[in-house]
C-alpha cells in the first residue's frame, strides 16, 4: 500500500475517529474550565497544557488529511471548516487580535464534521433553507401589518409597548415567542376589553400557523436528503454489481476460448527440449505413430520435441503398421 493510501486509511479507521473526539471532547472541558477563576487559581497550567497538546493533535490530523487527500482535501465543505477553524487557533491571540481567543471555543464545532450523525443533521438544515426563505418573508410580512395595526389602535394607549412602529414590531415579536405576552395583553385590554380579539388572531397566525410551517420544510428536507442518500448508496451498490458481472463474463469468455480450442485440437504443448517419454505417453505415441501420424504432430501433442520422438521410436524399433 502507498504512503498516501495508509494515511488516507488511517485517518478514516473508526479508531482515530472515535480519538478525535474524545480530544475534542477534553478540550470542550479545558475551555469551560478557563472561564473558572477557582479552577484555573488551582489547576491553571494543566489546563493550558491539555489546550495546547489538543491543538497539536487537530494539526498533526488536518495535515495528514492534506497529505492523504491532496487538493480534493478542500472539495469537502467540512474539511474546508476544520481547516478555518484550527487555522484561527493557530493565529497569535495578542493586541489587537486578542479578541480571537473567544473564538477557540469554535473547536468544539468539530465534533458536527467528525459526527456522521451530526453532519446528516446540518446536511438538513441547509437543504431547508430555501423553503425557510420563503417562509421568513411571510412571517416578515404578518410581522409588519400586525405592527401597524397595534401602532395606530394602542400607541396611545401603550406607549411604552406599541408607540412606534419599531417598539411595536419589537413587542409583536416578543409575543410570538410567548414571552409575557398575558402581561402585555392585560395592559392593553384594561382600556380596550377587546383587543383579546387582536391578540388571539395574531398569536393564531404567527405562532401555530406560520412558525410550524418551519418544521414541516425542515421534515420535507430531511426527508430529500435521505432519499437522497439511498439513491447514492444505491447507485454505487449498482456500480460495484456491474463491476462484479463484468469481471465474470471477461473470465467466462477467456474459458470458453480455452475450452474451444481444446476442442479443436489447437491447442498444443510448448516442447520441452529435456524431458523424456514416460510410459504411458510412450504407449500413446507408438499408437499414434503405428496409425500413420507425423512425428511433427505427435511431438505437438505430447509437449516435446521432434527429435526426442524419433530417437525414441527408433530405440524401440517401432514400425508403421501397413
Amino acid at each position: 500500500m502507498l504512503p498516501r493510501e495508509r494515511a488516507r486509511s488511517f485517518v478514516e479507521s473508526s479508531r482515530c475517529q472515535r480519538f478525535v473526539v474524545a480530544v475534542i471532547l477534553l478540550n470542550a472541558a479545558a475551555l469551560g474550565a478557563e472561564t473558572s477563576d477557582w479552577l484555573m487559581a488551582i489547576a491553571g497550567r494543566s489546563i493550558h497544557l491539555v489546550d495546547t497538546v489538543a491543538l497539536g493533535i487537530f494539526v498533526i490530523e488536518m495535515l495528514l488529511k492534506l497529505y492523504a487527500y491532496g487538493p480534493s482535501y478542500f472539495r469537502d465543505p467540512w474539511n474546508c471548516f476544520d481547516f478555518l477553524v484550527i487555522g484561527v487557533a493557530l493565529v497569535p491571540a495578542s493586541g489587537g487580535l486578542s479578541v480571537l481567543r473567544a473564538f477557540r471555543i469554535l473547536r468544539v464545532l468539530r465534533l458536527v464534521s467528525v459526527s456522521p450523525s451530526m453532519r446528516r443533521v446540518v446536511a438538513n438544515l441547509l437543504a431547508a433553507l430555501p423553503g425557510m426563505g420563503s417562509i421568513l418573508g411571510l412571517l416578515a410580512l404578518v410581522l409588519y401589518v400586525a405592527a401597524v395595526m397595534a401602532t395606530k389602535l394602542f400607541g396611545a394607549i401603550t406607549p411604552e409597548y406599541f408607540g412606534s412602529l419599531g417598539t411595536s414590531m419589537w413587542t409583536l415579536f416578543q409575543v410570538m415567542t410567548g414571552e409575557a405576552w398575558p402581561d402585555i395583553a392585560r395592559t392593553v385590554m384594561a382600556e380596550k376589553p377587546l383587543a383579546w380579539i387582536f391578540f388571539l388572531v395574531y398569536i393564531l397566525v404567527s405562532t401555530f400557523v406560520v412558525l410550524n410551517l418551519f418544521l414541516a420544510v425542515m421534515v420535507s428536507a430531511a426527508e430529500d436528503v435521505r432519499d437522497g442518500e439511498n439513491r447514492k448508496r444505491k447507485d454505487q451498490q449498482t456500480g460495484a454489481d456491474s463491476a462484479s458481472y463484468t469481471t465474470i463474463l471477461s473470465e467466462l469468455t477467456a474459458l470458453r476460448a480455452e475450452v474451444n480450442a481444446l476442442r479443436s485440437g489447437t491447442h498444443t504443448l510448448v516442447p520441452d527440449t529435456r524431458r523424456q517419454l514416460s510410459d504411458v505417453e510412450l504407449a500413446h505415441a507408438v499408437i499414434l505413430y503405428r496409425n500413420g501420424h507425423p512425428l511433427a504432430h505427435i511431438a505437438d501433442r505430447l509437449g516435446v520435441t521432434h527429435e526426442t520422438i524419433r530417437t525414441t521410436l527408433q530405440r524401440r524399433a517401432v514400425l508403421r503398421h501397413r
